[in-house]
Order: structure tokens, then C-alpha cells, then sequence
């Protein structure tokens, strides 16, 4: 090279004496030795490439000398290619730079291709290798399947030669600022040329697995380091969405996958130890125990790991949260099951069960604040509502414990209630209507009224205190309003509405005696089946209103409770209400009501009872045009296939008919057949009239028609019933048809709530009339006549 300097120099001086350019400028305008001059500028100018293609070999970083021989080499190339370019006169030179960022990439990927094939001895030779690693195959140069080791070697290797370029070869390479950088074209070059074999190598591991997912996490992360430090920054990579989360995605995915079963067996660890601990609180101002924490420490482990992927890819980041967002369902509904199944066992023990409520209640909060971690409403839609479906179901089984636990105090709340009961009872009446205007009224009401409730509030008094500082807030909202409905329902159906202790057997399918014998309980009897108590009613319902009040007062708690609108539109106080109401209405308002509520009084013989027989009957109505009033006219034309058994060996059959509805207690309201005997299929062909005045419409009427067997020494005895509603028949004026005869009508809580209150009217004709007429029910088993 230095010959081919010094004949450049001595051809550009010549006898003129010139400078190198103006000489160079003259040469080429004269043309003179023009083919001598070009091709010693060609032979330098390759020498130079040559040069900087291996500049790595050439011009050490470790030698400050030729770091500058480095320098002058770039400076003389620029040189020589501006001299080819005035000789040559070139219409499109190839510039400078350009000639050097051709020569760096070639040393940049020659040099990788050295580092792919030579990792591990550079690596072992560069860096300080572990003791304890494993002993390598000298034949075994490249890339396992068995092991993702290599990449770690290489990458460490890549990073050594970018810094490298950044630190010591960019200072020097510094000729063109603004078209040459030489450390992130080795960032860019490096990275391009890695990322290729990378990705055919995980597609390669993705067919076998043979690594840990873990393995392939530890790489995914030191891969994300090496781009995120040295590549994302520079062109042509600087902007745009990288590719290396897909390769690492069926990895990752492995990863939350195996996850599931790490995360579920330490939940079960976490509870058992909870358990042995008798669920202590896992601080001294938490109301929850260790468990929670444990679950959600480990929930959040799993989380920060993919966070810290930082995945910058948006449609992948999507998947692994729709992904790990199944992990999480997977966990708390592990644990709200657990809780479920144990809940029942600590029932008795009030403090863990609170705790095992807040436990459910705290499962939502993290699980509120785990929303927002991943995004909270940025969070993709599909992630979402997996995890708003979680909170509505940890919402449900919240409800459901604080069912269970508020109905455990149900016995407790019903002996109170009871209590309350006999207290209301021995007000001695005499209150009117209107008294509560007055002072001295009221106050005597509010005193009974406290008197009144006082077994219900030392109840409450101590378990409420108990709950208020072992719940959070909400479990104690949820408890209040559970142990709200069941206040007011025992309230209902135990001193508003006392119990019907024969209903059920009388609904139930009679197959024995005992239940025959409670069935055909006789009308007399009735008061003290309803517990007829309810004497001096208007006082007790002035205090019992008082005391509502007053238990509401106690449940709103000054605001700190439950809130006066739901207390006030709870349905089972507007259910009391009514109940309370119904009281105070007249024997004709209630039968008109039940007439009016009860259309489904022949559901009995549709359903699995069956049958007893079938009746014919025709009915017509004709109402005055004048006067408004109305005729029914009912002829009983015959009965066909009565199942009955005759245990006398006698069976005399006959029907009844009974007009029911308001307004009827000065007319005739039934009429009777004559008997038929041993005959299970008669025919009557028996006509009556029953007369209805116009101060109601005859939706309100209804014809209730019975078959009896007529015994001479005791009561007739039930065959079967049907029921034919006026309102069905008013607009073709009348009507004929078979009608399907049951054991017993069908009636709703309505009708059975209207049945209690009249059946304590034992002074009302009418309505003890009615009351054993709806309350009647087929003797199956008949004793033989006395």
C-alpha cells in the first residue's frame, strides 16, 4: 500500500507542483495517463474495503494505535473515492459511507457467523463460566433441543460485540454522523441475523418441548432484555411492533397453563393451614384470615411474571390476559367451593364464620383491584367479562353463605318470635279506631310495643353486636338483610298469620290413618288448628305496627344498617303489611278477594292426585234489565264413574251446590240432590236457583260443588269437589260440561292466608261456611258407620 501511495503522490505533484487536488483535477481534464492513475485508485481503493471488512481483525479495539490506523484508513478511503469520482467523472459515485456501512455490516456478519459456530469456547473464554455447570461434549458446538443454553452463551456473546461497536469503534467511525452510526447498525445487523435462527430454533422446540417452560420463560425474558437494551431504539426497528413475543407465545401459554395446577395445590395448602390455625386473622385490623392472602400473593406472582415480559405486542398481551384470567377463575371458584362445602361445619362457631364470609368478600376486593392491575376498563373485552362473571359469582356465593348462616339463627329468632307472640297476646284490647290521635293513647301503645319486642331485641342486641365487629361491611349488609326477611316472614306466619300445623297434611297424597284422621278435621276444630288467638285484634295490630317501626329503626342502625328504602320495600314486610291489612276487612272484601285470586282451584284433580269421578251439570244466568240483579239457574244432570269405596256397603251420593261470593248472607247459598243408592254412576236431573243481588259483578261468584256420601249418624262425608267461576260463563250466558272432580281444591299462599283469617271468625256464619267448604278434604280409608 505504501508504494501505491507514494506513485499516487508522485503522478498527482508532476512538473507542475501542484496540490494532490488541483493536480488531480488537471490529470483528469487532460486526460493524461488516465488508465495508470484509475487503476492504482481501484487497487487502493479494494485494498481499503478489504481492510474494513475485517476491521475487527485488523484494528483491535483493545490497541488505541490501531484504533487511529482505523481512523486514517476511513479517512483515506473517503479520500479515494473522491479522487475516482473527479477522474472517472462518474454520473452516480458511490458515496463514502456508503462504501463503509457496506464494510461494517460484512465484518458485522462474518463476525456473527463466527460467534454462532464458536459460542461455547468464547463464551468459556470471554466470560466466567459456572463451576458447577454440567460438562459439554467437545464435539457438541451448536444449538439442542434438550437445552436452550446456547442462546444465553450467544446472546451474551452478541451484546460483548454491540457494546463493543457502541464504545470503542463508534468514537473512531465518527467521518459521517448523520448516515453512520456504527453501534446501531451493529445492534440492527446482529439483531436481524439472530432473530431468524432464533425463530426457527423455538419452532423446532415448539414440535418437542423437551425444555422446562420455565427454560423457555428464563429465555423469553433474556431475548426481551437484548431487544429492549440495544434494539428497539434503532432503525429500522425504532416504531414498530417486534416479532419475538409470537415466537415465544405457545411457550408463555405453556407456562399459565402449568400454572393452573401450581396455583390450585397451593390454594389447598393455604386452606388446610388456615384450617389447622382455626382461621386466625391475618392482622390485627383485618377481618379475613391467611388463606386470602396466601391465594392472592400467588395469583399476583403469576401476574408479575407476564407483566414483566412487557409484551409489546397488544394482540398477544390480549391473549395472555384472556388466558390468565382463567386462571383466576379456576382459583377462586376452587376456593368459594371449599368455603361452600365447609361452611356448614362452623355454623356453630359464629366467629369463623364470619371469617369465612369475609374471606369470600375479600376474594372480591383483590379481585377488584387484580381487574384494575390488568387494565381495568382498557382491559381487553373478552378478559372482562371473565372476570366481571367472577365477581357476580363470588357476589352469588357471598349471598348464599350469609342465606346459610342467617337461617342457622332461625330456630333462635323463631323462639323469640313466639315470645312475642304470647306478649302480643296479653294486650287486653280495648283500642278503637282512631285512639292512636291521642298523647296518652300512643304512649300506652309505644310502652306495649317495647314490652312487645323485648325477647326479639335482647336476641338481636347480642348476636348483631357479635357480627357488627366480626364482618366487614358488606357481609354485615348481607346478614342484616337475611336476618331482615326472616324476622318479618317468622313475624308473619308465626303471630300475624299463625301457623296451619295440618296444611301439609292435608296437601300431602293420604296414605295412612293418621293423616286421614288429621285431613278430616271437623270445622269445630278449625279455630284451634289456626290458633285462634288473635282476640283484641285492633290493639295488637296498633302495637305490632310500633314495633315494626321500631324494628326497622334497629336494622336502618342511624344509616350505618341497611337503607329505609329497602327495609320499606322489602316483599316480605309489604307482605306483612297485607297480611296485617286483610285483618281489618270484612268477611264479604276477603271472599271476594279469594274468588278473585284462587283460579287455579281444580289444579288438584290435573295434577298427580288425580281424578275421583266426573260431574255433568248445566248452569244459566239471567240478569233483570231493570233492577240489575242476576239469577243463576244450576241443573245437576249426573255423575259418572265415582271412585269410591262404601266401607257400610252402603254408598248414597248426592250433590251440593254452594254459591260463593260477597254479599250473599241474607240469600240461599247452597242447594242439595237427593241421594242416590249404590249407584256410582247416578243421574239427578235436578234444577235450583240461586238469586245475586247488583252490588257486585259476577267475577266475584263462584259455584263450589260437591259430591257426598249421606251417612244418617255423622257428618256426610267428601266424594269429590269442583269449582265453576261465574266470570267463565257471563258472556254466552250459560254453559254445560263435564267437570273432572278432585279430592281437595288447590289454593295459594293468597287463598290459605284469607282461610287463617276467616277461619277465626268463629262468630260469622258465613265465613265458618266458607272455611269448611274450602278447607275439605277426600277421606280416602272411610271407617265403617257407628
Amino acid at each position: 500500500m505504501s508504494m501505491l501511495l507514494a506513485n499516487i503522490n508522485a503522478y498527482y505533484a508532476h512538473t507542475t507542483g501542484l496540490s494532490a487536488v488541483s493536480a488531480s483535477d488537471r490529470f483528469a481534464a487532460s486526460n493524461f495517463g488516465k488508465e495508470k492513475f484509475v487503476k492504482l485508485l481501484d487497487q487502493l481503493h479494494n485494498s481499503l474495503r478489504i481492510d474494513l471488512s475485517m476491521y475487527r481483525n485488523n484494528f483491535p479495539a483493545s490497541s488505541s494505535d490501531k484504533l487511529m490506523d482505523l481512523k486514517s484508513t476511513v479517512d483515506l478511503l473517503t479520500s479515494i473515492t473522491f479522487f475516482r469520482m473527479k477522474v472517472q467523472e462518474l454520473s452516480s459515485p458511490p458515496r463514502a459511507s456508503t462504501v463503509v456501512k457496506d464494510c461494517v455490516k460484512a465484518c458485522l456478519r462474518s463476525t456473527y457467523q463466527f460467534l454462532f459456530e464458536n459460542t461455547y469456547e468464547l463464551f468459556n473464554r470471554e466470560f466466567q463460566v459456572d463451576p458447577n455447570e454440567p460438562k459439554r461434549d467437545p464435539e457438541d458446538h451448536g444449538p439442542r433441543l434438550d437445552s436452550v443454553d446456547f442462546w444465553h452463551k450467544l446472546i451474551a456473546l452478541i451484546v460483548s460485540v454491540i457494546e463493543e461497536d457502541r464504545n470503542s469503534y463508534g468514537p473512531v467511525l465518527n467521518q459521517f454522523p448523520q448516515e453512520l452510526n456504527i453501534g446501531q447498525l451493529s445492534a440492527a445487523t446482529m439483531w436481524s441475523l439472530f432473530a431468524v435462527d432464533m425463530k426457527y430454533a423455538l419452532e423446532e422446540h415448539e414440535q418437542h418441548r423437551f425444555c422446562k417452560s420455565s427454560e423457555y420463560m428464563n429465555l423469553h425474558f433474556k431475548v426481551k432484555w437484548l431487544y429492549s437494551n440495544y434494539v428497539k431504539d434503532v432503525p429500522p426497528y425504532k416504531g414498530a411492533v417486534p416479532e419475538y413475543p409470537a415466537w415465544f407465545e405457545p411457550f408463555v401459554m405453556q407456562w399459565l397453563n402449568e400454572n393452573d395446577d401450581v396455583s390450585l395445590e397451593y390454594l389447598h395448602g393455604a386452606f388446610n393451614r388456615d384450617k389447622k390455625d382455626g382461621f386466625q386473622k391475618s392482622s390485627e385490623h383485618s377481618l379475613f384470615s391467611n388463606s386470602v392472602v396466601d391465594v392472592f400473593t400467588q395469583l399476583t406472582q403469576c401476574f408479575d411474571v407476564v407483566s414483566k415480559l412487557e409484551c409489546p405486542d397488544p394482540e398477544i398481551w390480549k391473549r395472555y390476559m384472556k388466558r390468565f384470567a382463567k386462571t383466576i377463575v379456576k382459583v377462586l371458584i376452587a376456593y368459594a367451593d371449599i368455603v361452600k362445602k365447609e361452611f356448614p361445619e362452623h355454623l356453630k362457631e359464629e366467629r369463623i364464620a364470619c371469617i369465612l364470609m369475609n374471606n369470600i368478600q375479600q376474594l372480591r376486593v383483590q379481585l377488584e383491584k387484580m381487574f384494575e392491575s390488568m387494565g381495568g376498563e382498557k382491559l381487553e373485552e373478552d378478559a372482562a367479562n371473565i372476570l366481571k362473571e367472577l365477581q357476580q359469582t363470588l357476589n352469588g356465593c357471598l349471598d348464599e353463605l350469609a342465606m346459610q348462616f342467617a337461617s342457622s339463627l332461625e330456630p333462635r329468632i323463631t323462639i323469640s318470635v313466639r315470645e312475642l307472640g304470647d306478649l302480643l297476646l296479653a294486650i287486653k284490647g280495648g283500642g278503637q279506631p282512631g285512639t292512636l290521635n291521642q298523647p296518652a293513647a300512643r304512649n300506652a301503645v309505644a310502652v306495649e310495643a317495647d314490652e312487645v319486642l323485648r325477647p326479639l331485641m335482647d336476641l338481636l342486641d347480642g348476636s348483631l353486636s357479635l357480627y357488627a365487629q366480626s364482618c366487614e361491611k358488606t357481609v354485615l349488609k348481607r346478614l342484616l338483610k337475611e336476618l331482615w326477611k326472616i324476622v318479618m316472614r317468622i313475624l308473619e306466619k308465626t303471630v300475624v298469620l299463625p301457623p296451619m300445623t295440618d296444611k301439609t297434611m292435608m296437601f300431602k297424597s293420604l296414605t295412612d290413618n293418621a293423616k286421614n284422621l288429621a285431613a278430616n278435621t271437623k270445622i269445630e276444630d278449625m279455630s284451634r288448628m289456626f290458633k285462634n288467638r288473635m282476640t283484641g285484634k285492633q290493639d295488637m295490630k296498633q302495637a305490632l305496627n310500633v314495633a315494626l317501626d321500631t324494628i326497622k329503626q334497629y336494622f336502618h342502625a342511624g344509616g350505618n344498617g341497611l337503607k329505609k328504602a329497602f327495609l320499606d320495600k322489602s316483599a316480605e314486610l309489604q307482605s306483612l303489611r297485607y297480611a296485617l291489612s286483610l285483618y281489618t276487612q270484612t268477611t264479604d272484601t276477603l271472599i271476594k278477594t279469594f274468588v278473585q285470586t284462587q283460579i287455579n282451584e281444580d289444579l288438584a284433580a290435573e295434577g298427580q292426585e288425580g281424578s275421583v269421578g266426573e260431574l255433568s251439570i248445566q248452569v244459566e244466568i239471567f240478569t233483570h234489565p231493570g233492577t240489575g240483579e242476576n239469577k243463576v239457574t244450576v241443573k245437576v244432570v249426573a255423575c259418572n264413574d265415582l271412585k269410591w269405596i262404601a266401607a257400610s256397603g252402603m254408598f248414597k251420593p248426592f250433590v251440593e251446590v254452594n254459591l260463593i261470593g260477597p254479599y250473599l248472607s241474607d240469600k240461599k247459598r247452597k242447594h242439595a240432590t237427593k241421594t242416590k243408592a249404590n249407584n256410582w254412576s247416578p243421574r239427578y236431573n235436578e234444577t235450583f236457583h240461586f238469586m245475586i243481588g247488583n252490588e257486585e259483578q259476577l267475577d266475584y261468584f263462584e259455584l263450589h260443588i260437591c259430591v257426598k256420601d249421606y251417612c244418617i249418624l255423622r257428618e256426610d262425608r267428601l266424594v269429590g269437589v269442583a269449582v265453576m267461576q261465574l266470570k267463565d260463563i257471563v258472556d254466552k250466558g250459560s254453559r254445560a260440561c263435564w267437570l273432572s272432580l278432585g279430592k281437595r281444591i288447590h289454593m295459594d299462599e293468597t287463598g290459605w292466608t284469607i282461610l287463617r283469617i276467616l277461619s277465626q271468625r268463629t262468630n260469622d256464619e258465613v265465613a265458618k261456611e266458607f272455611v269448611k267448604l274450602k278447607s275439605d278434604i277426600r277421606q280416602e280409608n272411610p271407617l265403617p258407620n257407628q
